[in-house]
């Protein structure tokens, strides 16, 4: 099992470790502060290093509590010390992005009661899909001007760990399909203060001003109760 450093710390940058083992799928660590790609956020990537060697983490996955981490360039030995180092830019642009779709769940289960069908954080973009059956102009309009008032107001994004039955007697913590929710006896809620709160294991910024300005600036229709908002985030 890989102990995940990420889900207390989302701005650990660098970190110690050991190889546990060297798989065909990749090198397993007994901690990680890489992000394994899942829940529509991609993978961090980075680079490990020991002695005198340097190799680039190019892609980080996740089966079962295994996280393999697939390198190009040499590869460690199975017992060695190694020191891992996050691609910043790239994980806080992804951290930006999933507070921004948070941000985003929030106004449209408080606003239409609706909850999401799915989502992707892309290189400059990222998308989110909710249980909506109406998306004209003026609500667009609206779902945006509130997402972005909670970006200005500066709340703190808060992690906490709750026991499974409490998340169970809490549904508005749970903004996916339930066969999706983890089959663990604790679970992770990232939450907005005095806002939002949702059952979540990516990795976010501390306080919603990170975001920077949200903008709509696509919408779909995937079926009738299925509609899609692209965004993209200003530069801050």
């Amino acid at each position: 099992m890989t102990k995940l450093l990420y889900l207390t710390d989302c701005y650990l940058q660098e970190f110690e470790s050991k190889v546990i083992d060297v798989v065909e799928e990749g090198v397993i660590l007994d901690k990680t502060a890489f992000y394994p790609e899942g829940g529509g956020q991609p993978s961090d990537t980075g680079w490990l290093k020991w002695g005198d060697s340097t190799s680039e983490v190019k892609h980080v996955y996740k089966k079962a509590d295994i996280v393999y981490h697939v390198l190009n360039g040499p590869i460690p030995e199975k017992d060695a010390s190694v020191k891992g180092l996050i691609d910043w830019n790239r994980r806080y642009r992804n951290m930006r992005y999933h507070t921004a779709l948070h941000i985003l769940a929030g106004v449209v289960y408080n606003l239409y009661n609706s909850t999401i069908t799915g989502s992707q954080i892309s290189e400059d973009k990222a998308r989110i899909d909710f249980t909506l059956e109406d998306l004209n102009k003026e609500r667009v309009e609206k779902i945006e001007r509130e997402a972005n008032r909670i970006v200005e107001e500066g709340r703190r994004v808060k992690i906490r760990f709750i026991p499974r039955e409490e998340l169970m007697n809490n549904p508005q913590f749970i903004r996916i399909r339930p066969e999706l929710i983890p089959d663990i006896p604790i679970l992770r809620i990232v939450e907005i203060e005095d806002f939002d709160a949702q059952l979540d294991g990516g990795t976010h910024v501390s306080n919603t001003k990170e975001v920077g300005r949200i903008s709509i600036v696509k919408t779909i229709n995937k079926g009738r109760f299925n509609k899609r908002v692209e965004i993209i985030l200003e530069s801050i």
